[in-house]
């Protein structure tokens, strides 16, 4: 699966990863690899079975397969405060809904698990989930609040519907003080160690188009407003305000996230994360 034929690397499609992605081009690497943009359950899969050998994936299902992948270096999507893509409308304050009825969409485990440790611990709620389609209106007829991820809650959030909105990436920073990682970028520990070469230049690659696309935005903000929408303003301040680095501070509130999660029984185990470097290991900080 790994010595033979190309290297397979896989591509988020939300618009959160774009400046990391928009400067890849597997076809200017000196090893032959291909690259799979595919919705987020598929690439997780292929990311812990090993069909899909390196690539991006959510940081929940990177913690669920933690085991067998190791992180590359300094790539991720987090946010130090508002994330301003995932977003929990509700009717209510937060207080009078923490044991009422979210809707939730079925598309980020990261986000909805982040809901949960936010309604339980930081609020001491114990709501009803349900799961829906991402249609602002038809979840808000079932539920006390819905939470909408990525191109949904940015569209939804230009429409003033006169619901309340909660940045979920704004209130685990109010409450941990830490950031969040929504995403990070991952390689098969069995493809690391059969295939380092290519991994290394991979690696290398996607560090170097993640700083062109954080030099020029320009182009990135075309492709947005083309496909979503909006103003250059907006996706200006959408694309600075993230961050793409994957230092001590994200790892720290990543680590919290996720010991809050297996607290929670959200994840079957804990999680040690391990950091790729050329094929060592780093042991990322408690």
């Amino acid at each position: 699966m790994y010595s033979d034929g190309p290297t397979i690397i896989g591509k988020i499609s939300y618009t959160n990863s774009w400046p990391v992605f928009h400067n890849f081009h597997p076809s200017s690497l000196k090893v032959p690899a291909v690259m799979v943009s595919e919705v987020p359950a598929v690439l997780n899969r292929g990311m812990s079975d090993g069909s899909i050998h390196v690539g991006a994936l959510s940081s929940f299902a990177y913690a669920l397969s933690s085991e067998r992948l190791l992180l590359l270096p300094n790539l991720s999507v987090s946010s130090a405060g508002a994330v301003k893509s995932i977003l929990l409308f509700s009717k209510a304050p937060l207080e009078r809904i923490a044991n009422g009825t979210i809707a939730v969409t079925n598309t980020s485990a990261t986000s909805v698990n982040l809901l949960k440790i936010l309604m339980e611990k930081a609020i001491g709620g114990k709501p009803e989930y349900i799961s829906a389609d991402p249609d602002l209106d038809a979840m808000m007829e079932q539920a006390d609040a819905c939470l909408l991820i990525g191109d949904s809650a940015i569209r939804a959030s230009w429409q003033n519907q006169g619901y309340r909105v909660t940045d979920l990436g704004a209130m685990w920073k109010e409450w941990t003080g830490l950031g969040m990682t929504f995403a990070v970028w991952a390689v098969n520990r069995e493809a690391a160690r059969v295939k380092p070469e290519a991994i290394t230049e991979i690696a290398e690659a996607f560090a170097e188009s993640k700083a062109r696309g954080l030099r020029s935005l320009t182009p990135i903000i075309a492709a947005a407003r083309s496909a979503i929408g909006g103003t250059e303003a907006y996706w200006q301040e959408y694309f600075r305000n993230l961050c793409y680095d994957f230092e001590e501070r994200q790892q720290e509130g990543l680590n919290l996230y996720f010991r809050y999660a297996y607290e929670m029984g959200l994840l079957p185990q804990e999680v040690k994360m391990e950091l790729w470097s050329n094929n060592l290991l780093t042991r990322v900080k408690e």
